[in-house]
């Protein structure tokens, strides 16, 4: 299934997250593999605060697996459907595995890519301005 996630940084953590996204060990020994690395770069920042991404995910209980990597980072604000579950193949036993590769996925991130502004390069921005890091994510 495909749910559209609605988190916020947790304050502080700015830098550990861009370090592990530019290591590559964001979400190192889950079976969601480089799923984290894609959904930060895909991830959206929203006026609100919120970051918002794009999570394919086939537990049975919506981010079972991925929460425990991303509460290291966010506080989850909102996880929901992203696609009607009577019309996702994976979930009604016609294609598994469907969501990886599916049209419904890629149509809802480039609509998504279109809203707020891209969350890596404003995060790395504000640690910048704020810290004076110099990640270069």
């Amino acid at each position: 299934m495909r749910y559209l996630v609605r988190a916020r940084l947790k304050p502080g953590r700015e830098q550990a997250l861009l370090t592990a996204i530019e290591n590559g060990t964001l979400g190192a020994g889950s079976v969601a593999g480089d799923e984290y690395l894609h959904n930060m770069r895909a991830a959206r920042l929203f006026d609100d605060g919120t970051a918002r991404w794009v999570e394919v995910c086939f537990c049975p209980t919506p981010l079972e697996e991925e929460q425990p990597y991303w509460e290291e980072y966010f506080d989850l604000v909102k996880v929901q459907d992203a696609h009607a579950r009577h019309k996702c193949r994976d979930e009604t036993g016609t294609e598994p595995w469907a969501c990886c590769d599916c049209d419904c996925t890629r149509r809802l991130e480039a609509r998504l890519a279109g809203q707020g502004c891209g969350f890596l390069a404003a995060t790395t921005e504000q640690c910048a301005a704020r810290n004076g890091c110099a990640s270069e994510t």
